[in-house]
């Protein structure tokens, strides 16, 4: 359709043509993120072919010092007269075997043992890893009772996991340095062929201050975002496939692999779990789609209001919603929770008996409202500041044409507020999908029917994922949620900022 069909169409029309054009844009866009993801795929499967190409170039073409060092490492530095890279190099394949010998080892051959007995582990009054169908106790020979040992002789199935991740990220690492070893031995051979004279070592560390100091400043944030980001994350996925539970504990009672039985039990296998998880997901998009777009709406129209010529004292008006946001929010909350309880606040004030946070619809709504109040104040910051930017030509422009106020908004305030703000949009729709604070602070959840499963009418898929772990220690389920939750906050985001004009266009606003 082109621009002059668009414009001779009524308001009706108008409205029709964007929601079809919206949902008809998604499947192409869920096609477009699927060809993201393959291309991904493609060009990592192709550099690891690329790596294994030259890595057999390298090894085929060398000298002698490079295939030495296909097996020492540092052997094809120090034979090039580079002796303190070979010596870093080496020192970093010690340690590493050494690591492994020491640590390493113990558990990556620990996460697939299934055959632990009595004998392995004759100290101990628990034995087992992931793997194991059930724990050994030792009891002392003469009154049959278990006996008690020293806790850190114990094996952990959460030691095992963790320290089992830990390795793997470790041999990546090195993996990572032994393939680097391997290539500055064959730059250095390549550099003496040309008969010159390779970089020293202290010269090479210099460029780390110099050319190459994004690296230098990199390197920790790196290493923290490993040890503090990935390796939980890896952690929890992993426990998503095991029957880590309240009846699975270590190292009392330890837990093992159960292979996909987790997410059966979410989407089918069993009907409590599976009736639980639907009802509270669609209540969470539901919940994270008003949650953002009334805030979003209200909070413009409350911008437009204060910026309006007529309205005086601005200043004073934008302070009196700001302090909402001043206020810590779980305050906030706790009153509100307290003003419309049952049997205080405002049912007291009125002599009646309003079910505001007991009833599951009133509940529902009742949630919404009050992130209306702790949520607009800050799209209304957002949006006086754009409104502030919008050149004052459009809008004379616009009267001389003779657009109404109505007009004006729809056809350059908003689109111009809404361009600019997608991602905010965006970030704000993920965030509502885990707010947990709202639901947390306000309801609990509750009210909690028999029907659901250790889970309330108003608990968002976050707020189950706190409760099955903080309360019931279902720690497996909730990796299941963690991960689901993950899934549609990551494919959400990408399909909706793709679409966006944010996304296409993002030097111009048209």
């Amino acid at each position: 359709m082109d621009y002059l069909d668009y414009v001779q169409m009524t308001t009706g029309q108008k409205i029709g043509y964007k929601i079809s054009s919206f949902f008809g844009g998604i499947i192409p866009a869920i096609g477009t993120l699927f060809r993201i993801i393959g291309a991904f795929f493609k060009s990592l499967f192709s550099l690891i072919g690329n790596g294994f190409k030259g890595y057999g170039y390298r090894f085929a073409n060398g000298d002698a010092g490079t295939k030495l060092s296909y097996i020492i490492m540092g052997a094809g530095s120090l034979m090039h007269r580079q002796v303190g890279k070979g010596l870093l190099f080496l020192a970093a394949e010690v340690a590493y075997f050494m690591f492994m010998a020491n640590f390493g080892m113990t558990y990556l051959t620990k996460i697939y043992s299934t055959n632990v007995t009595m004998s392995d582990y004759p100290n101990m009054i628990f034995n087992g890893v992931i793997g194991s169908e059930a724990p050994i106790k030792e009891k002392d020979m003469l009154t049959g009772v278990p006996k008690i040992v020293n806790v850190d002789t114990v094996d952990d199935s959460n030691r095992i996991l963790l320290f089992f991740i830990l390795t793997v990220l470790v041999s990546i690492a090195f993996f990572a340095i032994y393939i680097t070893n391997t290539k500055s031995a064959y730059a250095s051979y390549e550099v003496l062929k040309e008969g010159k004279k390779p970089i020293g070592t202290i010269d090479e560390l210099k460029m780390f201050l110099d050319e190459r100091f994004h690296v230098t400043l990199l390197a920790i944030p790196v290493v923290l975002l490993l040890l503090f980001t990935v390796l939980p994350i890896l952690f929890t996925i992993c426990i998503a496939f095991t029957n880590y539970d309240i009846d699975h504990q270590p190292p009392g009672n330890l837990y093992w692999w159960v292979g996909f039985a987790n997410f059966a039990d979410v989407f089918y296998s069993n009907p409590m779990k599976s009736e639980t998880f639907g009802k509270i997901l669609v209540w969470t998009l539901v919940w994270a789609v008003f949650a953002t777009f009334t805030n979003y709406i209200f909070g413009i129209i409350l911008a437009l209001l204060i910026n309006k010529k007529e309205i005086k004292f601005k200043g004073f008006w934008r302070t009196m919603f700001v302090i909402t946001a001043a206020v810590p929010q779980f305050v906030t909350l706790l009153i509100m929770r307290l003003l419309l309880g049952e049997t205080t606040g405002l049912n007291v004030l009125w002599g009646t008996s309003y079910p505001f946070l007991t009833d599951a619809n009133w509940a529902r709504v009742t949630v919404i409202v009050v992130n209306m109040w702790v949520g607009i104040p800050y799209t209304m910051l957002i949006s006086s500041g754009l409104l502030m930017n919008i050149p004052e030509d459009l809008y004379e422009s616009a009267r001389i044409d003779g657009a109404n106020a109505f007009q004006q908004f729809t056809k350059i305030t908003f689109p111009y507020i809404f361009f600019v703000t997608t991602p905010y949009l965006i970030t704000t729709f993920v965030g509502n999908i885990n707010n947990f604070n709202v639901i947390f602070f306000l309801t609990g959840g509750g009210p909690s029917p028999a029907s659901y499963y250790k889970a309330g009418q108003t608990d968002l898929l976050v707020t189950w994922l706190y409760k099955l772990t903080v309360n019931t220690s279902d720690f497996n389920l909730a990796a299941v949620i963690g991960i689901f939750v993950f899934v549609i906050c990551a494919c959400g985001s990408l399909i909706t900022f793709n679409m966006s004009k944010a996304s296409k266009n993002e030097e111009e606003f048209s």
